[in-house]
């Protein structure tokens, strides 16, 4: 009877264990989707929209007119770009023509880093070009310039590298079954977009 008690005690313990286990790697799991916007300061909202929209082909999107501050929200890519008007220009980059690449930049994916570069050339944009191969001899061409506020952007075909995850290879998400953030077109709009596709 002793000897059951134990066991039934050890049984219930055990199950306790896992339980706990369980809930930990359920904690582990991120209810996250993707990125949704990048948010940058800036000394001009219409400056830093021309240039977004005429360099990176960013999109003027509507932002909430409940906002008591200047600024425009941006998207192109399955990302948005919102940018606030700074009230102290001391929180900008002073140097707006510095590029190293090993600082804080944000990076677009391009298809076509020729027509990139030209752009770059054809409005007399600063950049940094650089080739970066792996282990393997798989190279990676970068182009590294700045917004109007000295932000630093990365354009690249980083899609040469095979993405190897290090561990939890299971806890990549990758959402493919729907746009983020849901983009609103009337009836005539779906239609030619669909026939475009």
């Amino acid at each position: 009877m002793q000897e059951e008690r134990i066991e039934n005690g050890e049984k219930k313990q055990e199950k306790a264990k896992k339980n706990e286990e369980e809930e930990e790697e359920e904690d582990d799991q991120m209810p996250l989707i993707s990125l949704n916007h990048v948010s940058r300061l800036c000394r001009s909202v219409k400056d830093s929209v021309e240039f977004y929209t005429k360099v990176l082909g960013f999109v003027l999107t509507k932002r909430p007119e409940t906002f008591d501050f200047d600024g425009a929200w941006l998207f192109n890519y399955g990302i948005g770009i919102h940018l606030v008007q700074t009230k102290d220009d001391d929180t900008l980059p002073d140097d707006t023509d510095h590029l190293d690449p090993q600082d804080n930049h944000i990076s677009f994916q391009c298809e076509d880093l020729k027509a990139m570069e030209q752009k770059l050339k054809n409005r007399g944009i600063k950049y940094l070009k650089r080739i970066v191969e792996d282990e393997n001899g798989t190279a990676i061409d970068q182009l590294f310039f700045n917004d109007p506020d000295g932000f630093m952007i990365e354009i690249c075909n980083c899609e040469n590298l095979k993405l190897v995850p290090a561990d939890a290879v299971d806890r990549i998400k990758l959402p493919s079954d729907r746009h983020i953030p849901p983009v609103h077109l009337s009836d005539e709009e779906r239609s030619e977009y669909s026939t475009e596709l």
